[in-house]
């Protein structure tokens, strides 16, 4: 009985890999490609530890560890059942995201990935930097609050964001953003990702 409990324990814990790096490599918006790319480890088996259909080896979970700026430890982690159901992320404890994109500095504002679906994260673009000349498209909802200075969007049309305004767009539709200023902005950048 008890051997029967562990073996589920471990079962969920192998589960809950997948997800993990599914929902880290979404918030950072890469594809399978780019995080292969970043990983050195085949997009067909990142694919295949995302779903589950494949355990992966330390040094495997060691290279997209790395890649998504992560810890092993991190993607192994056993919750504890008994632990409160709350995140509570203090300032000072905001710890760095990895952005795949130059120019941008990312903080989480939210709790695990494995745990969550909705991600945020406090978001500073400096002055004249962009998502990248090509539109970038993913499964997901993006939830956009300006802090200071101003973001600009382009989607079925122009958005440009100032101060106070919010921009909510699914994500799956292709779209692009920059700093059109020679000032830095920040955000609340808040996205669901969804498979």
């Amino acid at each position: 009985m008890i051997d029967d409990e562990r073996e589920r324990a471990l079962d969920d814990v192998i589960a809950e890999i997948g997800k993990k790096i599914r929902l880290l490599r979404q918030a950072n918006g890469l594809s399978l490609q780019q995080l292969a790319d970043r990983s050195g480890v085949s997009a067909a088996s990142i694919h295949k530890i995302e779903r589950n259909t494949m355990v992966p080896t330390i040094t495997v979970l060691m290279k997209l560890a790395r890649s998504l700026d992560r810890s092993v430890s991190y993607l192994v982690d056993e919750e504890d059942g008994h632990a409160s159901p709350v995140v509570l992320v203090r300032a000072q404890d905001r710890e760095p995201l990895s952005a795949s994109r130059e120019g941008v500095v990312m903080e989480n504002l939210a709790g695990p990935a494995g745990r969550f679906t909705i991600s945020g994260a406090m978001v500073t673009v400096a002055a004249g930097f962009d998502s990248g000349k090509s539109p970038i498209a993913h499964p997901g909802e993006d939830l956009v609050y300006v802090l200071r200075g101003t973001l600009e969007f382009e989607i079925d049309d122009t958005y440009r964001l100032r101060q106070g305004d919010a921009l909510h767009l699914p994500t799956d539709h292709p779209h692009r953003w920059r700093n059109p200023t020679a000032q830095p902005a920040k955000a609340i950048w808040i996205s669901l990702r969804t498979t």
